[in-house]
């Protein structure tokens, strides 16, 4: 059991964290970007081999990445490419192509083709942690204190995000898009707290979306924190209780 507490004020005692990957743990926009340029890329090829004029492919692609939420400042913390998961994001993809290829297969194949290409155009590289991330896991740890993922993005993408930053030994459990059910059902909260054997009413739950907060608040954890610090447009969260805007303010005490 340990205490947690955000620039000195007591916030709960818990006896897990649940962390979300993107924009929390991991300084994934970037790397976000980079797949969001490499999908619309993919969409103008495709089109255009099916035949589409110029016009048709640009107006698409002005469509998807308002859908993705990329724009000169970045990716928007709270759209589609930050929030969602892979195939949820596969699904939207497929609903905008609907309006140039109205059969749903036809459309479910074209958007799984851009995301192949763009797939293959994107090299593969870990993102950072985000600033101090590592000590809070290593306080959390010493403390006696069970740590956890639970994140969007698949459970190999997880694995492998943990591998790159020698987290593995700090990490408990983790909750992937391939598991049942995914964020943000609060099913999915009190799963990974079973799997984990903790009571989800003494843990603490930190993430930058609302959708994460809520689901944490509807599933009765101890604390939600919004972490807003991951992203260059800061997220506006309202499902919070606390807000952390750098891993500095929040400090960890053993009880035990």
């Amino acid at each position: 059991m340990a205490r947690l507490l955000l620039n000195g004020i007591t916030l709960a005692d818990v006896d897990g964290v649940l962390f979300d990957k993107d924009g929390t743990l991991s300084h994934s926009e970037p790397h976000l970007i980079g797949l969001g340029r490499q999908r619309l890329q993919a969409a103008a090829t495709v089109f255009r081999q099916a035949g589409h004029s110029a016009g048709v492919c640009e107006q698409l692609v002005d469509q998807l990445q308002r859908l993705y939420g990329i724009s000169a400042a970045g990716v928007s913390p709270t759209g589609l490419l930050a929030v969602a998961s892979r195939q949820h994001n596969l699904i939207a993809t497929a609903a905008t192509v609907t309006q140039l290829e109205p059969s749903w297969p036809q459309a479910l194949r074209l958007a799984d083709a851009c995301f192949q290409l763009a797939d293959q155009a994107l090299a593969e590289q870990p993102s950072p942690l985000l600033p101090e991330a590592d000590r809070v896991l290593h306080a959390l740890q010493a403390a006696g204190v069970r740590c956890a993922v639970i994140s969007n993005d698949s459970r190999q993408g997880i694995e492998r995000f943990l591998d790159n930053h020698g987290l593995h030994p700090l990490v408990s459990a983790i909750w992937s898009a391939d598991d049942t059910p995914c964020k943000p059902d609060p099913a999915a909260v009190h799963r990974l707290c079973k799997q984990m054997q903790l009571d989800h009413r003494r843990c603490a739950l930190i993430g930058d979306a609302d959708s994460d907060l809520h689901m944490a608040r509807e599933a009765g954890v101890a604390v939600t924190l919004g972490y807003v610090a991951g992203w260059q447009q800061p997220p506006r969260l309202t499902g919070h209780q606390h807000l952390i805007q750098h891993w500095r303010e929040l400090q960890v005490e053993c009880l035990t």
